[in-house]
C-alpha cells in the first residue's frame, strides 16, 4: 500500500517541476517576459511557490540596507523601532516588486492569485517568526524585561511561569509577523500587479 504522504509530496514536486520546465522552455522568450506577459490556463501551485520564493529572496536582500537607513534616521535611541519599520517596509516593497514581476500570472486569476500567494507568504513568514527567537541569544532576556516593565514590583515568576510568558511573547511576535505579511503582502501584490498590466499574447 502506497504512503499517501509520499504521493502528496510527489504530486507537489511534479507540479513545481512542470512549472519550472514551462518557464525555462517558454518558446524562446526570456523568463521575465514569460512571467510578465505569457498567458496560461490557470495559476499553478508551482507559480505560487516561485512567486513566494522570489519575494522571500528580495526581502532578504533589501531588509538589512533598509534597516540601516531607518536606524540611522531615527538614531540609536529608537533602534528597535527603526529595525521594525525597516522590516515592514522591506516586506511591503518585496511584495510590490513580486506583484510587478508576476503581473502576467496574477492577472489570469486576480483575487485568487493574490490570495494564494499572500497566504503561502504568510505561512512562510510565520515559520520564520517561530524560528527567530531560538536563534537570538537575548530574546528571552527581552521577554523578561517586558514582563518587568508591564508588572513592576511583581513577585519573581517561577520557571513554569517564565516559560508561559515567553511562549505568549513568541505567539504575539508570530501574530504580528503573520498579520503584517497578510496585510502588506496583499496590498503590495495588488499595487505591484497594477503597475504593469500584461499584454495580450
Amino acid at each position: 500500500m502506497q504512503n499517501p504522504n509520499l504521493l502528496g509530496i510527489i504530486s507537489v514536486w511534479n507540479s513545481v517541476k512542470d512549472s519550472l520546465t514551462q518557464v525555462i522552455n517558454a518558446e524562446g522568450e526570456d523568463i521575465l517576459t514569460y512571467l510578465h506577459f505569457k498567458g496560461g490556463d490557470k495559476l499553478k501551485f508551482g507559480d505560487i511557490v516561485i512567486a513566494v520564493a522570489s519575494i522571500a529572496v528580495i526581502d532578504a536582500l533589501i531588509a538589512f540596507p533598509l534597516g540601516l537607513v531607518f536606524v540611522s534616521a531615527l538614531g540609536l535611541e529608537l533602534l528597535e523601532l527603526g529595525q521594525d519599520v525597516g522590516c515592514f517596509v522591506s516586506l511591503f516593497l518585496s511584495a510590490l516588486i513580486g506583484g510587478y514581476i508576476f503581473a502576467g500570472k496574477i492577472w489570469e486569476a486576480r483575487r485568487e492569485a493574490i490570495t494564494k500567494i499572500t497566504v503561502l507568504l504568510a505561512t512562510f513568514m510565520g515559520a520564520m517568526a517561530m524560528v527567530i527567537p531560538a536563534g537570538v541569544a537575548h530574546w528571552g532576556l527581552m521577554a523578561e524585561e517586558d514582563f518587568q516593565l508591564m508588572y513592576p514590583g511583581a513577585a519573581e515568576p517561577s520557571t513554569a511561569e517564565w516559560v508561559s510568558w515567553e511562549m505568549m511573547s513568541n505567539a504575539l511576535f508570530t501574530f504580528i509577523v503573520v498579520g503584517g505579511a497578510l496585510l502588506l503582502g496583499f496590498i503590495g501584490l495588488y499595487v505591484g500587479s497594477m503597475l504593469r498590466k500584461p499584454k495580450k499574447s
